[in-house]
C-alpha cells in the first residue's frame, strides 16, 4: 500500500474511532495515528458521565482507552498475511486519574522484524507489550500489559 493511501487510511480510522459510541461515551479521543501506523496517541477527559463513585476515571475506561491499539498497529504493519489478536491483558492501577489522561503507543521496525522472524515457520508468537497511562502533569496513573497472538495465516504456512 503506498504512503498516501496508508496516510488516508490512518486519518479515516482516527475519525471513525472518534465517533465510535463506546469511545464517545467513555470520553476517549484518538489524538493521532501516524501515517505508518507505528505511533498512536490517545486522550481521555474526565467528564460527569465517565467518572466513578469517588470522582476519578473508571478503571474500565482507563483500560478501554488502551485496548485495540497495539493489535491495530501490528495488523497494519504486518499486512494481510497474518492473524493478529489480543490474547491477554492486565492493568496495574498506580494513582487515581483525576483529570485528563494520556497514552502513547509505539512500535518500531525491530519489533516488526522480530514478529516476522518468530512466525516465519508457522508458529504462533505471543509478544508482550506495555503502555503507560499518564495524567496531564506526566504522573503515572496506570500501566497496561498486553499480550498479542500472532501467526501467519494457514494458507501461507503451507506455502512457506
Amino acid at each position: 500500500m503506498n504512503a498516501r493511501r496508508l496516510a488516508r487510511k490512518a486519518r479515516l480510522l482516527r475519525w471513525v474511532m472518534n465517533v465510535y459510541p463506546p469511545y464517545l461515551g467513555a470520553g476517549v479521543w484518538i489524538r493521532r495515528i501516524a501515517s505508518d501506523f507505528r505511533q498512536v496517541e490517545v486522550k481521555m477527559t474526565l467528564r460527569w458521565y465517565n467518572r466513578n463513585y469517588v470522582g476519578t476515571q473508571f478503571g474500565g475506561s482507563l483500560y478501554s482507552m488502551t485496548d485495540p491499539f497495539f493489535m491495530l498497529m501490528l495488523m497494519e504493519n504486518l499486512g494481510r498475511d497474518y492473524v493478529v489478536w489480543d490474547k491477554a491483558a492486565s492493568i496495574d492501577f498506580i494513582a487515581p486519574g483525576r483529570g485528563p489522561v494520556y497514552a502513547s503507543f509505539a512500535i518500531d521496525q525491530a519489533f516488526i522484524d522480530d514478529v516476522r522472524q518468530c512466525t516465519a515457520a508457522g508458529r504462533k508468537y505471543l509478544p508482550e507489550l506495555q503502555v503507560e497511562v499518564r495524567d496531564g502533569e506526566g504522573a503515572l496513573v496506570a500501566r497496561v500489559h498486553k499480550t498479542l497472538y500472532v501467526r501467519r495465516k494457514p494458507r501461507l504456512q503451507q506455502a512457506a
